[in-house]
């Protein structure tokens, strides 16, 4: 068994025990749990907006507790509610009856030892890891405000967090450990700091020796919809990220939709999402989404996306739907995907940026299967979406997904006719829909900005076509503007990709002394082309581009390099090059 999982797999053979074998309290209190008078037909009825938002919900008593009794009183053979391997021989696999067992364990590891009370903030640090998913319920069951992050974040980036947060605690393993240890002294809020490890170190509690001692009765605390649960860390093009807070309405209740309808999930599928879980697509894919269906989250620990490692799982393990950011889908199909049997993959789901058309044909063309692509926000989750019985039109959206009123709008709140260019913005009637995040966390300003007229307004470019269906441009703050031409990167990178020269390219602005701004593109070459003129390259993908779409869009300046930044998503890794090129880091 690997270091990580560790405290778990030890802790496995107590948890069947104390399960076959409950104390009287435990009976009492697994028996006669006050669970909110809400039957699952109730949530679709609250996702369309027919039916008043409950003033109490919390996930964990409310979903995951009723899971664990429905799967008692059927007593059947059934998926787990999380399938957890290495890639190296381990694997971790709990029930939901499991899961509530050890999550009370972890929760009062929580409210004992780290000394948190509700409405405290904690900064999760971790990989792919069973332990993310068991403090992310932890932190539900004792109303602690959960903030994850990636372990990409270097000291720097920890230290704004804590400051930014005032985060009382912070989790994470040996490797991000001497990073927060550096930084510790310069945060004043920061009172506790826990290890997920098998040694010790010295001023952390470490995880798991406390889980082993700690005991497996905790009653859930009573929250509110509004209630704040998560704090998400967004970045922009300018100034430092912002914290997005989500409520326990916002966060929970709001994805039954996407769950049932996007991802089509039942109690007979088996989910992987590889997102990074510092992102909200992790709570989306690997919590919510899923867990609210019943449905079973397999995770693979996998540090890096590994496309070899990648299609292996999918032939070895019964993995029905598949989620991934469009660049995962992108690398995948640079393999011979015909020569791989997958199990049981059915159905696949991407999200996070645009999925280039050439992608998509070429993964039809090669597994039989569609790729339904949702668009959303870590503010206020998925918009819209391609869900299946409609029609995909390639390189759309989709359509709008219930409760949400999609318009494409003007810089005065006006809406624009089919075709148009404009904002992607979202109708706001009396009151803000509750899948909304609650607001940016001490910066009202930032949060009134999002606001034009009736509308919330995502900070997305787009068009909306006659039948309804929503065409991506940019980020408002991804658009080039160059000799007062305005131009979008994904349409250029789309260009690209179609050249048999490209396996991946990433556009962004370069500073331009008479144009202000040109367009400049990051090109990866595709392995089997042999070694070329690099002038001679680049005039041809310049004339490719010119050719594909209008010929002032392309690439005044490409340079070939080896790899892209390590991002899964187009945006971020447009950013970090965007930043690079204007010299601001």
């Amino acid at each position: 068994v690997t270091s990580f999982g560790l405290s778990l797999t030890l802790c496995h053979a107590h948890c069947i025990q104390a399960i076959n074998n409950p104390s009287p309290w435990e009976l009492f209190h697994q028996y006669h749990r006050a669970f909110a008078p809400l039957n699952f037909s109730d949530y679709e009825a609250i996702n369309r907006c027919e039916k008043e938002v409950p003033e109490y919900f919390n996930f964990a008593s409310d979903v995951l507790d009723k899971w664990s009794q429905i799967e008692k009183e059927r007593k059947g053979p059934s998926n787990p509610a999380l399938w957890w391997i290495n890639g190296k021989g381990s694997e971790v696999k709990w029930s939901f009856e499991e899961l509530g067992f050890l999550s009370r364990k972890a929760a009062n590891v929580l409210s004992g030892p780290c000394d948190l009370q509700r409405g405290d903030r904690v900064i999760v640090i971790l990989p792919r890891i069973p332990e993310w998913w068991l403090l992310n319920v932890a932190c539900m069951r004792t109303g602690v405000i959960f903030i994850p992050g990636t372990t990409q974040l270097t000291a720097k980036d920890i230290c704004y967090r804590l400051l930014a947060s005032k985060a009382k605690c912070i989790i994470t393993t040996d490797a991000l450990a001497p990073a927060v240890d550096s930084v510790a002294s310069k945060c004043p809020s920061l009172k506790t700091k826990l290890i997920v490890s098998e040694s010790s170190r010295a001023e952390w509690l470490n995880f798991s020796d406390l889980f082993k001692a700690a005991p497996a009765v905790h009653n859930c605390v009573k929250t509110r919809s509004q209630d704040p649960t998560a704090i998400y860390f967004t970045s922009g093009t300018t100034g430092s990220p912002k914290m997005a807070e989500h409520s326990y309405g916002s966060l929970g209740l709001g994805f039954f939709l996407c769950g049932r309808y996007w991802m089509s999930l039942t109690r007979s599928d088996i989910l992987w999402n590889m997102s990074d879980t510092a992102w909200v697509k992790a709570a989306i894919g690997g919590v919510f989404g899923p867990w609210f269906q019943g449905t079973c989250v397999f995770i693979h620990a996998m540090p890096q996306f590994d496309p070899g490692a990648i299609l292996n799982t999918l032939c070895k393990y019964p993995v029905t739907t598949l989620c991934s950011a469009p660049t995962g889908y992108r690398m995948l199909v640079q393999h011979d995907l015909t020569s791989y049997t997958f199990k049981a993959l059915k159905h696949c789901l991407t999200g996070g940026e645009p999925l280039n058309p050439e992608v998509l044909a070429q993964w039809k063309s090669q597994t039989g299967l569609d790729i339904y692509e949702a668009y959303g926000q870590t503010e206020i989750g998925i918009i819209c979406a391609n869900r299946k019985g409609m029609k995909i039109k390639p390189g759309s959206l989709g359509k709008a997904t219930p409760p949400y009123d999609v318009q494409i709008v003007d810089e005065n709140g006006s809406i624009l006719p089919p075709g148009k260019e404009g904002d992607i913005a979202i109708k706001i009637n009396a009151k803000r829909p509750f899948t909304f995040f609650n607001h940016y966390l001490d910066d009202p300003v930032k949060t009134a900005s999002t606001i034009r007229g009736n509308f919330y307004i995502t900070g997305d470019r787009g068009s909306m076509d006659e039948d309804g269906y929503i065409w991506f441009m940019g980020r408002s703050d991804d658009v080039i503007i160059s000799s007062g031409y305005r131009i979008g990167p994904f349409e250029i990178e789309n260009a690209l990709i179609e050249h048999p020269a490209v396996a991946e390219s990433a556009v962004v602005s370069s500073p331009d002394p008479i144009r202000g701004e040109v367009v400049k593109a990051f090109v990866v070459l595709s392995p089997s082309v042999k070694s070329q003129d690099p002038k001679k390259l680049t005039c041809e993908l310049q004339d490719h581009v010119k050719k594909v779409t209008a010929p002032y869009k392309y690439p005044r300046k490409i340079e070939f390099v080896q790899q892209l930044p390590k991002t899964i998503t187009g945006k971020i890794r447009r950013n970090e090059l965007r930043k690079k090129e204007w010299g601001q880091i």
